[in-house]
């Protein structure tokens, strides 16, 4: 039996529970299952922002290493499948296009899915460019059933993630966290001290008086940043220009509507969007909006009249600024969840965040040297990850062809990123879809929101020139039949629930 060496780290301290402290706290527990004291800190009388319902496929692969039963998550988080997002207004009013998980069925050459629809007459073909998903094939129909592994099956081609209440989730989490010796303390943090000579978080002091001391400390305490903001000044990069969305009001209603479909949904309104998130148990409502354009009431009025079923509580607001932390990692401290930065759930993309920095921590987790090529590399990592998302986030407004309020008029007009512009250029000029290190969101994702919102290319894949448009057209007729084949032999969203056991 091996001992850990005398430089490793042998407390963490994480500060705040909630989706981002508990998530943390399971993780850290199911790695180190021996010689780390692993404690959270939080308190019942602080809330946390909780609206978070929706996500995309790398949670399946958080609930595997964990080795957390698919069905039994389902059932304690009241869950239900997700397939992608339907965008409804977002390119013009009333028009609807899907963003799935997945792609767009396979490619039968070298020549992407999307360009031999383009060559095949593109919108005048007759056919859909949503009906070459095989996750919108299902989720139109609202249909489940998980994905095939033959790859010649156009049933292996699409991808899942949930929709579940995050507050079970953090309840879920808790429960296998203290299985494998997570300490929890209740308690408000009332001060903090830092090391003399490096500045490192020695401790952090509750309202009660007892302090609580750890090598490393895990940031967890939502938008104040209680120890990477306001212990150690990291700084914060605003993004309002990009993403001018300030403001949300959420509240959860009945199951109406549209029922338990297998996807969320996301509306354009005058000064922002609103989600439909369904469950098991209810359906999850928001509308993300900016002040500068209608007033909290407004707001909330808004969202009240686009209820599917009664609403079952009275609306909460949440303020942010959309941005970053100039550093994730500072000194002794790591920032995971809304303390390390914030961008608008318009892609579900805050759980994945929480997800994508517990997985750099255990790959770049320190000894007590807190060696500092390992954090420049954390931070060079986080902060790539995050622009790449903010890009992809600043496409859906950028391209919008709304002139109906002031709101969408200035998105069309913004300036934006180069690395987006170099992106767009890319697309409009041949349907080229530019990969960088650290996409999160693939060419599929890149191609559903250009051509959802009517970003046409001005010409093709060069190779196209060599090959026969009626071979295309042939190609993508075949391809749509398939899809909605197999989709018509799945069963409902409801009855896969029932079948795995997932059902409350």
């Amino acid at each position: 039996m091996t001992t850990p060496s005398p430089d490793a780290i042998r407390s963490v301290v994480i500060v705040g529970g909630g989706t981002a402290g508990w998530m943390t706290a399971a993780a850290l527990a199911h790695a180190s299952p021996r010689g780390l004291s692993i404690t959270l800190v939080e308190s019942d009388a602080i809330g946390t922002v909780g609206v978070g319902e929706a996500t995309i496929p790398p949670i399946r692969l958080f609930n595997q290493t964990l080795g957390i039963d698919e069905a039994e998550f389902l059932r304690e988080t009241k869950g239900s499948f997700k397939l992608g997002i339907e965008f409804v207004g977002w390119g013009r009013a009333g028009h609807r296009y899907f963003h799935p998980f997945g792609t767009h069925g396979k490619s039968f050459d070298l020549v992407a899915v999307h360009q031999h629809w383009l060559a095949a007459g593109g919108p005048g073909s007759g056919i859909a460019f949503d009906d070459l998903s095989m996750a919108w094939g299902a989720g139109q129909r609202g249909r489940f059933a998980a994905p095939m592994a033959d790859p010649r099956s156009v049933a292996s081609t699409f991808d899942y993630a949930y929709h579940f209440d995050a507050g079970l989730y953090a309840q879920f989490l808790r429960r296998y966290a203290e299985a494998r010796g997570v300490v929890r303390v209740e308690g408000k943090i009332a001060g903090h001290a830092l090391e003399e000579v490096r500045g490192h978080v020695a401790s952090v002091t509750l309202d009660d008086g007892r302090a609580l001391t750890g090598d490393l400390f895990v940031d967890c305490s939502g938008f104040r940043g209680l120890l990477i903001e306001e212990a150690l000044g990291t700084g914060y990069e605003d993004w309002t220009h990009w993403l001018p969305c300030d403001r949300a009001v959420a509240v959860p209603c009945e199951t109406g509507g549209d029922g338990l479909t297998p996807y969320t949904r996301s509306t354009a309104r005058e000064a922002g969007w609103q989600w439909r998130i369904p469950l098991q148990h209810r359906t999850g409502n928001g509308y993300v909006y900016c002040s500068r354009h209608i007033s909290d009431d407004q707001a909330a009025a808004t969202l009240m009249a686009n209820l599917d079923g009664a609403a079952l509580g009275d609306p909460r607001f949440l303020r942010f600024t959309t941005g970053r932390r100039k550093r994730m990692w500072n000194r002794n401290v790591v920032a995971i969840g809304l303390s390390s930065g914030f961008m608008e759930p318009l892609e579900s993309t805050s759980i994945h965040l929480i997800q994508a920095g517990i997985a750099k921590l255990l790959a770049y987790f320190p000894t007590q040297a807190f060696a500092p090529a390992a954090i420049e590399e954390y931070n060079r990592v986080a902060i790539t990850e995050y622009e790449r998302i903010r890009d992809f986030l600043i496409l859906h407004y950028k391209l919008t062809e709304r002139t109906d309020s002031p709101l969408w008029r200035e998105c069309a007009a913004m300036p934006i990123p180069d690395t987006l512009a170099m992106k767009i250029a890319h697309f409009r000029e041949s349907g080229r879809l530019v990969a960088r290190d650290m996409d999160l969101f693939g060419p599929a994702s890149w191609a559903a929101v250009h051509i959802g919102q009517f970003s046409m290319p001005e010409g093709l894949d060069p190779l196209l020139a060599y090959g026969d448009p009626a071979q295309s057209r042939g190609f993508v007729a075949k391809l749509a039949g398939a899809i909605g084949q197999m989709a018509e032999s799945m069963p409902s969203h409801a009855q896969w629930l029932t079948k795995i056991g997932a059902t409350i």
